[in-house]
């Protein structure tokens, strides 16, 4: 519903940038996305249907709460994998500053870049393509490709542990 009133006032002219706050919420259809890796690969939400994964939106590459946030995740990777979660950092960083912090931590996901920051402007990761950084949060998409959970304020630490803790253990 947002969505459409968004697109609708951009229609109109009446508004240039969805504000903050914008975020979707759990059982809303996570908007299709196609975007390039640290080698440069595409990776598209078309890739992952019927995959459950999360994207985790990173203001910017090898910066303290970033690489807190980033090592978190890549500490907690075999728990993600044992619940069948794939993740994916998203930022505005071109894909070789990405692949230098992928080298740097060794972290065994992908980070994809957001250049035009288009999906940080439907998701609310960004308020407008003029953005510098996208904002910390993280979105965890569910096979069907519904949103099943949102992490508006994120803590760096904590993380990993607070995304495994919506998680089922596999059985």
């Amino acid at each position: 519903m947002l969505r459409c009133l968004v697109l609708l006032m951009l229609a109109l002219g009446t508004a240039t940038t969805l504000h903050a706050g914008a975020l979707l919420a759990p059982g809303d259809a996570f908007p299709a996305w196609t975007l390039s890796d640290q080698t440069g690969a595409t990776v598209s939400s078309r890739d992952l249907a019927g995959k459950t994964y999360l994207l985790w939106f990173y203001p910017k590459a090898m910066t303290p709460g970033c690489t807190t946030e980033g090592d978190g995740l890549r500490d907690s990777f075999a728990a993600f994998q044992e619940r069948r979660v794939e993740i994916f950092g998203v930022s505005f960083d071109p894909p070789a500053q990405n692949k230098a912090f992928v080298e740097a931590e060794r972290f065994p996901f992908r980070l994809l870049s957001d250049d035009k920051r288009s999906l940080a402007v439907a998701v609310g990761a960004a308020d407008s393509s003029a953005q510098p950084v996208a904002r910390r949060l993280s979105y965890l998409v569910g096979p069907d490709g519904r949103v099943r959970a949102v992490y508006g304020s994120v803590t760096p630490a904590t993380h990993a542990k607070d995304v495994l803790v919506d998680l089922p253990a596999a059985k």
